[in-house]
């Protein structure tokens, strides 16, 4: 089951830029910076809250670390902004998610979870089927 939000993902040139305007701006903290080679960004993880199942809310920040990934040719489109929102389960696989959502006719990009953030599993909903909006369902590491 979809528990909470997980994240907002948001698209930016700087990184580093972006990080400090939020920390400044909104008071939040950088939680976990990493590089995903396999997507090909560099992120950032603020924490806004925890949530009731023990998890927590993020703002994800994203810059592309080579010109062919996905967040570079979104960038190149779009311009800097939000880029996809991500719901988090309840511990429950998020494989079964995938599988129940796309039973109702929503298309799912990944044939299989894939590492995100945090040694999260992820999948990605297309926009087209979720009303233009880029949609993530996380599983969060068991030690998260």
């Amino acid at each position: 089951m979809l528990s909470r939000i997980d994240h907002i993902g948001i698209a930016c040139h700087d990184l580093d830029a972006t990080v400090e305007f939020y920390k400044k701006t909104y008071g939040f903290t950088d939680a976990h910076f990493e590089v995903n080679e396999e997507q090909g960004v560099r992120e950032c993880m603020l924490k806004i809250n925890t949530t009731g199942d023990g998890a927590a809310s993020y703002i994800q920040l994203i810059t592309p670390t080579r010109p062919d990934s996905t967040v570079a040719k979104w960038l190149e489109k779009n311009g800097e902004g939000v880029h996809h929102i991500a719901f988090g389960t309840d511990g429950s696989d998020v494989q079964a998610e995938a599988d129940g959502i796309a039973a109702g006719g929503v298309r799912v990009l990944y044939d299989a979870p894939r590492r995100g953030s945090m040694g999260s599993r992820i999948t990605f909903l297309h926009p087209k089927d979720c009303h233009g909006v880029l949609t993530e369902l996380v599983q969060k590491a068991p030690e998260a």
